[in-house]
């Protein structure tokens, strides 16, 4: 049963994703019903958390026992001796998962309101506490101290500053204010630091704020597998071409064994210094981080000796992982998606272009790991179908570990093909929260299982490079 709305999107890219999810080849494959029922099932668990939090431990640096440990420790802490477990996964054995306990219906809601902005509001419903630049609107007469109810301004439409807001909002819980009113939108500029401490939230996950930094990184599951996937082994040249902030770059090294190379690439300066941040946090030694346009990064002449960044000349790499700048819909929670249909259609052009170039810098023999946070057909089976008609050289590989399901039909793929990519798909689970008792109850197994579809919306595609032509 939802407990929040369904995700909402503009008028034309609701009709887009209509026409996408209700196709041809899906309705003959699944009936009418069927595909109706799934498709209204995605909305529903878009809007809503995925089940677990999962960390990604640094096993340069430690250990997943040691890790699990603290963490088990840490949670108690914060959840006041609440029993909540701290899970191993049998086939990504560098990951931790803590079930997310909630939705809590029965909490009560406070007379002083704090209004907060969309991405704040999923950061909250996460597990973070609300920080000043989050904050859009307050009570009037908010002192540091008081009980206050959040909650989340979805469709953008509350004024800073506001003492009320009757527009569209979602609760999301209550907290202790660090903060007065006046401090929060002081003339002198905005404050940082936290503005309020979530003392109740709808979704109780724990915080990760200077909890143990350097030894683990908060990643989405299907995040954590695309690495696996990749399977960089050490003394390799690995390039991860659209890498910020960081979370594969870093997991990528750290299998490696932090030996051989990852270059990292991103166009944008600040994403670049939070990569080289991270890999500093990490102790990982082997990432060489540079701004540059990956659809840029092929050099079809000799380059000077010295030069280690990009461009590159063809067949440079051993591996590549393009995880592909996308129309992010598979994120979660998100309850109202702000992008019109030219930009969701403005991505797939984009990616070819960045495809493209790495198909050219890929060693023959070389594995090419191809990955959204998206669930078009346009951005992902469709552009698997592109590749292998355009690209006689690739070759569509079977993927270890798979745990999501398979492809989806419309891009006119074979089933032998959808077998061998990867789709996690929220709406193949029912939707139902996570209560402590059950919790309890509940087999290991069970949780593992669950955690595998619980998750974001996800798609990854693996190719081998057979030749150079």
């Amino acid at each position: 049963m939802s407990f929040f709305p369904k995700i909402s999107f503009h008028h034309e890219v609701e009709e887009y994703l209509t026409k996408v999810f209700r196709n041809n080849e899906l309705i003959t494959a699944l009936g009418t019903k069927e595909v109706e029922s799934k498709y209204q099932s995605l909305l529903s668990h878009l809007s809503h958390p995925p089940g677990f939090t999962t960390v990604r431990v640094n096993t340069h640096l430690t250990s997943v026992k040691h890790v699990k440990k603290m963490l088990f420790e840490e949670i108690q802490k914060q959840f006041k001796g609440l029993c909540v477990p701290v899970l191993e996964h049998p086939k990504l054995q560098d990951i931790l998962l803590i079930p997310v306990i909630g939705p809590r219906r029965n909490l009560k809601k406070h007379a002083s309101e704090v209004i907060v902005g969309a991405q704040c509001g999923y950061a909250v419903l996460r597990g973070a506490h609300v920080y000043v630049p989050g904050i859009i609107s307050t009570s009037k007469f908010m002192k540091a101290g008081d009980l206050v109810s959040v909650y989340s301004d979805i469709e953008g439409k509350c004024k800073r500053g506001a003492k009320e807001f009757e527009g569209v909002k979602v609760f999301l819980g209550n907290g202790i204010s660090e903060l007065s009113r006046s401090e929060i939108f002081s003339s002198s500029g905005p404050l940082k630091g936290m503005g309020i401490r979530m003392i109740e939230p709808v979704y109780l996950s724990p915080s990760f704020d200077n909890v143990l930094p350097s030894h683990l990184f908060l990643q989405n599951l299907p995040s954590v597998v695309v690495s696996h996937i990749l399977n960089p082994q050490p003394g390799e040249r690995i390039l991860d071409m659209c890498a910020a902030p960081g979370g594969k770059t870093t997991h990528l090294a750290t299998l490696m064994h932090d030996q051989g190379e990852v270059i990292a690439m991103d166009k944008t300066a600040n994403k670049v210094k939070k990569i080289k941040e991270n890999a500093e946090l990490l102790q990982l030694n082997c990432i060489k981080a540079f701004c540059y346009d990956g659809t840029k990064a092929l050099s079809l002449e000799k380059m000077e000796d010295e030069q280690e960044g990009p461009p590159f000349l063809p067949e440079s790499f051993d591996r590549i992982l393009l995880d592909a700048p996308c129309s992010g819909m598979g994120q979660r929670p998100n309850m109202a998606y702000s992008l019109t249909l030219k930009e969701v259609t403005s991505y797939q052009p984009l990616q070819r272009k960045l495809f493209t170039v790495a198909v050219k810098l890929l060693k023959p023999g070389g594995v090419l790991v191809y990955s959204t946070c998206t669930i078009t057909l346009s951005e992902n089976e469709e552009q698997v179908a592109w590749a292998l008609k355009t690209f006689p050289c690739l070759q569509l590989h079977a993927q270890e570990p798979h745990m999501g399901g398979e492809g989806m039909r419309g891009a006119g793929l074979s089933l032998d093909q959808l077998k061998l990519l990867q789709r996690f798909d929220p709406s193949s689970m029912t939707l139902k929260g996570m209560e402590i008792s059950s919790l309890q109850d509940s087999r290991e197994d069970d949780l593992i299982s669950l955690a595998n579809k619980d998750c974001i919306g996800f798609f990854i595609a693996k190719f081998i490079k057979l030749n150079s032509k």
